[in-house]
């Protein structure tokens, strides 16, 4: 594999700082261009997500009020659905363009947009916890915005086997598997059900799935606008631990969901989820490479103010009323899907 298959993990400030060539300033500002359109993307996805999650919920809450047909058989719900999925396309995108471990904590958009949907339309009462957990969200989104590692996304298939290969992710890796199979003996064989092993295991898989749907998201966009990488067996090993990962997360995650309050496992999860992320993204993508300590304070900095805001938000959400059971809980985490029969099941035996 040549060197020169290695070159696209600097930063547009350094970029910018570097003798300031007349002749670099046109990749510079495509790397900033890609930056922002990636930044735009996510938000926007994760802005439908909350729309999406707030028509499906009342969608959910008209059926049981008629008590007549089923959930699946309303229009209002299917455009939920529509929305739902076009917001985590958005989402996939928005990974080719910009770096895992700002992409990540953007989904504390999704919870923002939530709680505004739900009170301007749904008329839910607004607590003071809502408008200090959304003043600090939003503050962190700022902060992680502004001092995100600003690094180009050329993802290519021999990029990845690179990365795939080297000796800092096989050791990454092998400490993930190891800790996964203690969590997981400890969840299935000793009985335990502590929240914090389920969402662990939902947060390691999480890594894996965001390396490898940046890595196909990645080849995917470089496909399309440069040269083609679905030629390489990496994009097809991608496919299957994305595919995976993804399913396993949501089983354990559909678990949580049924043992915990979703009060309790979203901000877990967000937390969990956007911490599995980073460290991803720095050990596979080595996205902090170069970068400033002032950024990387700041950007850890605005992750921990959007960990409190999501927490203040998610907190003592008001409880659901026994008739309105069936519908989608609007604090679910972006990015997560689970089945609403077990809810229905659950109802049914009451």
């Amino acid at each position: 594999m040549e060197t020169t298959d290695v070159t696209a993990a600097g930063s547009i400030m350094g970029c910018l700082a570097s003798g300031a060539l007349p002749n670099l300033l046109p990749v510079c500002s495509l790397f900033a261009q890609n930056y922002l359109l990636g930044i735009i993307i996510s938000i926007c996805g994760n802005v439908l997500i909350s729309v999406s999650l707030n028509i499906q919920k009342y969608a959910h809450v008209r059926q049981a009020q008629r008590g007549s047909k089923p959930y699946y058989t309303s229009g209002m719900w299917w455009s939920g659905v529509v929305l739902m999925g076009v917001g985590e396309l958005g989402n996939f995108a928005a990974y080719g363009f910009a770096p895992a471990s700002l992409i990540a904590p953007l989904g504390c958009v999704s919870v923002i947009g939530d709680a505004v949907i739900s009170v301007v339309f749904l008329k839910e009462t607004i607590r003071a916890s809502d408008v200090v957990g959304g003043s600090l969200a939003i503050t962190g989104t700022y902060l992680l915005v502004t001092f995100a590692p600003h690094a180009s996304t050329h993802i290519t298939a021999h990029l990845v086997q690179y990365y795939a290969i080297s000796w800092h992710f096989l050791l990454y890796l092998f400490i993930e598997v190891v800790l996964f199979c203690i969590l997981l003996y400890l969840y299935k064989r000793r009985g335990v059900k502590h929240i914090v092993i389920v969402m662990l295991l939902v947060a390691l898989l999480a890594s894996l799935t965001v390396i490898s749907v940046k890595a196909v998201s990645g080849m995917i966009t470089e496909s399309i606008t440069s040269q083609l990488q679905l030629i390489y067996p990496i994009f097809y090993v991608m496919l299957v631990v994305m595919v995976a990962s993804c399913a396993f997360q949501i089983k354990f995650l559909n678990q949580a969901m049924k043992m915990f309050d979703a009060t309790e496992v979203v901000p877990i999860n967000f937390v969990f989820f956007t911490a599995s992320a980073i460290i991803a993204g720095i050990i596979f993508y080595q996205e902090f490479e170069g970068l400033a300590l002032l950024n990387i304070f700041m950007f850890l900095f605005g992750c921990l103010l959007s960990f409190i805001g999501v927490f203040l938000i998610a907190r003592n959400r008001p409880k659901i009323k026994q008739q309105d059971r069936t519908f989608i809980p609007m604090d679910k985490i972006p990015g997560k899907f689970f089945s609403l029969s077990d809810q229905l099941k659950k109802k049914k035996t009451m």
